[in-house]
């Protein structure tokens, strides 16, 4: 009731102050049009950027791909019968001439003696005298020639990493008789190496794939992209993007032009109106605040994407395991690098892959994992080798040119990779990756050490949030040393609760500025390493899995408070891994039956990342406390995705605006408009509102004219031993008491 009377008051005030505010709203609008404007313009040029390297990657990838299709036909003992050893025009017709223009789309095949003379051609699947085409094979004779010199002088088979080979061969851009498109030149060899051939001998298969509307309509459908069209000039037009394709001298032959996808012209085209309409009809200050909330919003709520990986022998993936792994690893650490080059061990492991597996099942487990290895297959480097270890781990060996800085890149595709959904079983699963990043740029590291280091990083990822890559420091072993001593002094710590305390901050009513409860937060003096801050602590117990067992101390004290002083709201923080215990509901509730607090004056604290999970036992044990009159708290609202549809979702009782925009609070600042959105929003909603970190009293009196319901900060007061809180709690009783009376 509150809540819905502090609405109606914000309504009336920005009706009163709406007349002299016409003039500012009109110049905001014109700003934030402005930026509007600049931000599709943004949006244009970095999608016009994206789309030029992937129609750079899609030429390479097609001058790859065609020797790879024509190597079928050239690696072949037929192919050497019926041609060097017997010329037979209607099988070579039949089987290069037509099968590679049907199954492989390469629109003329020639096929030329040791002498690089033409003795069948074909266009279409067509055969045609050589003759014909006298102008083109000038330009195939000179490619023909610089392949036989290669051959000559001592050009190999190279190993292919499925264990094939690859041919030499000559494979460009070229124009011929005006017509542009792909050469490539390959000697034709026995598959079986049963007919010897001199090198330098061999006959040779030509093949050109024309960059014509059919070689268009496949970069269409393959890359997405809108009506390519080859031409020798660029077409005009504001939405048409020319390509400059070169051959292998860097010289000229063609443009390949497309009209280019802008999505930011888009966005504003859809979102204009809206924003015009928003500004018409901005009556209230409230609707300005709530659409400056929903952008913050929407900029809070991008982020993450990565992954990089390779081929071989895990049976569930295809990938090397961690014994090839090893022997590779101890291989390529042994040879000299070749200049310029650092060989970089990436660890990857998973986020959240536990939850699907649990959630959809060990088959889906399976599922991803394979899915992982494949996308991961598709990012790594054929001199690079990727490996799965075992679970959830992954592991790339890189050699790196731009040192192990240069192997950022490649993690942060490994990250956004990853980051993107996956189909398993019919359902959408999401999934991350922390990576640890380690050199070998000391001589003699061996691979124990060096995949120790890349461990160590990995950790330290780990630690920092998900979805982050960490290149390893030597600070990082003190680092690792002092969380090991911090795990261990913490274990001990709990079977010697003596060394562990609670205390308790208060939390301050606005209305009358009484004491209406306190938030519990756990203490810790150790007679080796002094009093431990929680920011060192908390972590380590949350990834040494101690955090069930710390929860339990600081939550049976806050319910030993609680029943003792009825009426005042105790907040307790609960972790994620805590609400994903199945058990978590009961223990809780039989905490309570067993202090005798009541159930109404406990506040448990959440993060928005819980929410963001979908967690389903998560959901469940948030279900429960609710219905036995539980209090759920939103901590560090504003931090993270601070989603509406989350509230939404999942109501929850209050939230706590988090202490870096309570601190930038001022008499005229940006955060001020931030937190009376936030709390406009809140009420609205019928949520409870409370500020954290208030530590001036401009704070303190700004929030105060935000109606906001809660405050907690040093300012007021600091946490509090539990024998000073009950002289707190007894003072605010008595005022409270003394109040009720006069009312009476």
């Amino acid at each position: 009731m509150q809540a819905k009377t502090n609405e109606i008051k914000q309504w009336q005030l920005t009706a009163g102050l709406l007349a002299p505010l016409v003039a500012t709203l009109l110049a905001t609008a014109i700003v934030v049009i402005g930026f509007a404007l600049w931000s599709a313009d943004e949006v244009d040029a970095r999608s016009a950027s994206r789309q030029t390297r992937v129609v750079a990657n899609a030429i390479s990838e097609n001058l790859r791909s065609i020797p790879h299709g024509q190597e079928s036909f050239a690696l072949w003992d037929q192919a050497v019968g019926y041609t060097r050893l017997g010329f037979d025009r209607e099988w070579v017709h039949a089987n290069l001439g037509v099968w590679m223009h049907g199954y492989l789309g390469h629109d003329r095949i020639l096929v030329l003696d040791d002498n690089d003379i033409a003795i069948y051609a074909s266009a279409r699947g067509v055969e045609i005298a050589p003759e014909e085409i006298a102008d083109e094979l000038l330009i195939v004779r000179q490619h023909a020639q610089l392949l036989r010199r290669m051959l000559l002088n001592g050009a190999q088979e190279r190993p292919r990493s499925n264990e094939d080979t690859v041919l030499p061969h000559i494979v460009d851009i070229v124009d011929l008789a005006g017509q542009p498109g792909v050469l490539s030149v390959m000697p034709i060899r026995s598959d079986t190496r049963t007919i010897p051939q001199v090198s330098g001998s061999e006959y040779f298969l030509v093949s050109f794939v024309s960059f014509d509307a059919a070689f268009a309509g496949r970069l269409s459908a393959q890359y997405m992209l809108d009506a390519p069209r080859f031409s020798q000039a660029e077409e005009a037009g504001a939405d048409r993007a020319a390509y400059p394709v070169r051959n292998a001298s860097g010289r000229f032959v063609t443009f390949l032009n497309w009209t280019l996808y802008r999505p930011g012209t888009i966005m504003l085209q859809q979102t204009g109106p809206v924003l015009a309409i928003a500004f018409l009809v901005a009556t209230a200050i409230v609707f300005l605040l709530i659409d400056r909330l929903r952008r913050t919003s929407q900029a809070l709520e991008r982020g993450r994407r990565q992954a990089h990986h390779e081929a071989s022998h895990d049976p569930l993936t295809g990938l090397p395991n961690r014994a090839y792994f090893d022997r590779v690893l101890s291989r390529s650490l042994l040879a000299e690098p070749p200049e310029g080059e650092t060989l970089v061990v990436l660890l990857l492991d998973l986020d959240r892959f536990k939850q699907v597996n649990d959630t959809l099942g060990h088959q889906a487990g399976d599922d991803l994992i394979r899915a992982v290895g494949q996308r991961l297959a598709e990012l790594v480097a054929s001199e690079d080798m990727i490996a799965r270890l075992g679970g959830d781990e992954f592991a790339i060996i890189h050699r790196s040119v731009g040192g192990v800085e240069g192997a950022l890149s490649l993690a942060d595709a490994v990250i956004a990779a990853v980051g993107r959904p996956f189909e398993v079983l019919g359902s959408e699963a999401f999934v991350g990756v922390s990576i640890g990043i380690a050199a070998a740029d000391e001589p003699g590291i061996d691979r124990r050490e060096l995949t120790r280091r890349a461990d160590i990083a990995l950790y330290e990822a780990k630690g920092a949030g998900r979805g982050q890559a960490v290149i390893y420091a030597e600070a990082m072993n003190d680092v690792l040393q002092d969380r090991q001593t911090i795990e261990a002094e913490l274990r001990e710590a709990l079977r010697d609760t003596d060394q562990l305390r609670v205390e308790f901050q208060p939390l301050f009513n606005r209305v009358g500025g009484v004491v209406c409860g306190a938030e519990a937060l756990a203490r810790w003096s150790n007679p080796r390493l002094g009093t431990v801050s929680p920011a060192r602590f908390i972590p380590v117990a949350e990834s040494a899995g101690l955090i069930d067992e710390l929860g339990e101390v600081v939550l049976r004290a806050a319910c030993e408070m609680g029943a003792q002083w009825p009426g005042m709201t105790i907040a307790v923080n609960i972790s994620p891994t805590q609400l994903r215990r199945p058990d978590f509901p009961d223990r809780v509730l039989s905490l309570l039956a067993e202090t005798g607090m009541a159930p109404a004056d406990l506040e448990l604290e959440i993060t928005e990342s819980i929410l963001i999970e979908d967690d389903p036992a998560t959901t469940a044990a948030l279900g429960r406390f609710r219905s036995a009159g539980i209090q759920i708290a939103l901590d560090d609202f504003g931090t993270g995705y601070s989603s509406l549809n989350y509230l939404k979702r999942y109501p929850v009782d209050r939230i706590k605006i988090d202490r870096s925009f309570v601190s930038q609070l001022s008499a005229d600042g940006v955060s001020n408009a931030i937190v009376q959105a936030i709390i406009s929003l809140a009420h609205a909603m019928d949520i409870a509102v409370t500020a954290e970190g208030v530590e001036t009293h401009v704070q303190l009196a700004a929030l105060t004219r935000m109606q906001c319901n809660i405050f907690q900060g040093y300012l007021l007061s600091p946490p509090l031993a539990a024998d000073v809180i009950e002289a707190v709690f007894k003072n605010a009783t008595q005022v409270r008491d003394a109040r009720a009376a006069r009312g009476r």
